[in-house]
């Protein structure tokens, strides 16, 4: 079986090479080293930012793809794209693995249309719900700015939110996408005596009974309107861009928190920017911005209800390393039972 993998600066080829020896596809598996991407990180960075934005036909695909993808039987990658053209090309391919969770640099429509799944892997789902829930109290209980304000010879002890600073215990956690990372994120929240109000319409009751979570379903204008603090956890499509914004924002209490991330693109920038500004709610922490790294001048760096960190929540040190193996025992279950949870076009 031909698999051909297509690597970048940070899952190298041979790394992807090492898992895809590891599938067990009955057939001696023949591996093809492609490498798509700048090697220099920030170059890296950019194309990556542009491909959320603007999907799998933004960047150049690898050099050499659409000669070895005519006779592949799956391809493998991490952020390489992978445009409607590839899969035109493809002839015999059975699957597109993925070894992140975002699916944006990969023209799942184009595969649907051919029948061939598209599977990914949540590699640092602990990672991301455990930073959504250090944000949480980061903000609400001015863990960050009290720091910054030492570094810099102070000793704040009044915020914007004192008025209203609370132990979680007892809050609505209003989670918008109830995906592995959401229903991660509500699990840890659940344990600290949270409750779980969550909206979305692709994940079902037995989805949320099996993960041992409690959720009270519902509606986005319900959900922003009840909850003490809302966490973002949507993927970047052309459904989800945008979504959050003046209509919504404005419907969160005075004393209410926006947690993303997720991404950027989701939130309208002005309108949270005016919310915030205008102190109609408690504050936010944002992890994701819509350009990156956070301009020196862009006006969320003066606003004193809002905690800003580097696109921080998945990285950690364990995660990526192993992201091709993961997605290597997700391919194996799929091939063993025919179907998984993590297939993201099932037809």
């Amino acid at each position: 079986m031909k698999i051909v993998v297509v690597g970048d600066r940070p899952v190298p080829a041979s790394r992807l090479a090492e898992a895809a020896a590891l599938l067990k596809t009955g057939e001696e598996n023949q591996i093809v080293e492609l490498t798509w991407g700048s090697s220099v990180r920030e170059e890296l960075q950019a194309q990556q930012l542009n491909v959320e934005k603007n999907g799998p036909e933004a960047e150049p695909y690898a050099e050499g793809l659409d000669r070895e993808i005519q006779d592949a039987d799956m391809l493998l990658t991490h952020l390489a794209v992978v445009p409607a053209a590839i899969i035109e090309k493809a002839e015999k391919l059975k699957l597109i693995g993925t070894c992140r969770g975002g699916v944006e640099q990969i023209a799942v429509k184009a595969a649907t249309e051919k029948k061939i799944p598209v599977i990914h892997v949540i590699r640092n789902a602990e990672a991301v719900a455990e930073f959504t829930i250090g944000l949480i109290l980061a903000e609400t209980r001015n863990i960050a700015r009290a720091s910054a304000a030492i570094a810099a010879g102070g000793w704040q002890k009044d915020f914007a939110n004192s008025k209203f600073t609370k132990t979680l215990k007892g809050q609505t956690l209003g989670i918008v996408g109830l995906g592995h990372i959401g229903r991660v994120t509500a699990f840890k929240a659940q344990s600290l005596g949270m409750k779980i109000a969550g909206y979305d319409p692709y994940v079902s009751e037995e989805v949320l009974r099996d993960a041992g979570l409690e959720v009270e379903r519902m509606e986005l204008e319900e959900l922003f309107e009840k909850s003490d603090i809302i966490s973002l956890h949507l993927r970047a499509t052309k459904e989800t861009e945008g979504m959050i914004g003046k209509d919504l924002l404005e419907k969160m209490k005075p004393e209410a928190y926006l947690i993303n991330t997720a991404r950027a693109s989701v939130v309208v920038k002005e309108d949270l920017y005016q919310v915030l500004a205008e102190k109609k709610i408690g504050g936010a922490a944002l992890d994701v911005f819509w350009e990156e790294p956070l301009p020196a001048d862009d006006p969320y760096r003066k606003l004193d209800n809002v905690t800003l960190t580097t696109h921080l929540a998945g990285t950690v040190v364990d995660a990526l390393p192993k992201s091709p193996f993961l997605l290597a025992e997700v391919i194996n279950d799929y091939l063993e039972m025919g179907r998984s949870a993590m297939q993201v076009n099932p037809f």
